[in-house]
């Protein structure tokens, strides 16, 4: 999986939830070493590393998580796409699966380390001699206070791109409580370095607000790239980096 002037109404889900455990009234109170989460959520345009995948229309997401006490966490996150057959019409994938697992380990209060690998499915029925994108990145993050940091490394070629085996996405953020209204604020940059192909190579970056009601959320982000407009046009000529205000809301399970 990140994150612009023309406005749409566009976001990305933000997804956590945590599950009650069961407690006896009559005996002390015992807790699993597992919790279970779920999130489902709407966007008018699903943004990944800041570029468009869904042609500017709205997109459905939603996942699970399954963590334990010790660190060890697995889940799956899903959502509807249009890229690929915006690419090429005889592709059928209109759906992206995302499955991960990983290990965090807390270093010292507030400073957390995270491991692990995230495969990016997308199935469908392809023309004869299409690169397949599907794609496995091995990740490293660190996080402190209110600042992450994130590695992700390409173990196969990167989203169907040809000989781009080793690819990296370099991951800087921050996000913390504003003060004002309940709101959150998050900013990001990003820099996908494309193997064998410099030109592909790009930066992109968000900056974004989010409130919390309940169990749902709502959240504006604004995002932009310096992405090639040449390289990342798609079949309907429409510029992927294209910047962008991002609305979306998403409720927890």
């Amino acid at each position: 999986m990140k994150r612009m002037i023309p406005l749409y109404l566009a976001a990305a889900c933000l997804a956590v939830a945590g599950a009650a455990n069961a407690q006896d009234t009559t005996a002390p109170a015992s807790q699993s070493d597992w919790s279970f989460s779920a999130n489902l959520g709407v966007v008018s345009d699903y943004r990944f590393r800041g570029l468009m995948q869904t042609n500017g229309k709205p997109a459905i997401q939603g996942g699970f998580d399954i963590n334990h006490s010790s660190g060890f966490y697995i889940g799956n996150w899903n959502s509807s796409i249009s890229w690929l057959s915006d690419s090429d019409p005889d592709i059928s994938s209109n759906v992206e699966m995302d499955f991960y697992t990983g290990y965090v380990y807390t270093i010292a209060e507030d400073f957390t380390l995270d491991a692990g690998l995230l495969y990016y499915y997308y199935p469908g029925h392809y023309p004869k001699g299409f690169n397949d994108p599907d794609t496995l990145e091995a990740y490293l993050g660190v996080t402190y206070g209110p600042v992450s940091f994130k590695y992700s490394h390409a173990l196969t070629d990167l989203f169907g791109a040809e000989n781009s085996k080793n690819s990296q996405y370099y991951d800087l953020g921050v996000s913390f409580p504003t003060g004002i209204w309940d709101l959150d604020l998050s900013a990001h940059v990003g820099y996908q370095r494309v193997r064998h192909a410099s030109d592909s190579s790009y930066t992109d970056w968000s900056v974004g607000l989010s409130r919390a009601f309940g169990p749902v959320t709502v959240s504006l982000t604004y995002y932009d790239t310096n992405a090639d407009r040449d390289l990342y046009t798609n079949g309907h000529g429409k510029y992927l980096g294209k910047a962008v205000a991002v609305l979306g809301i998403s409720a927890e399970f």
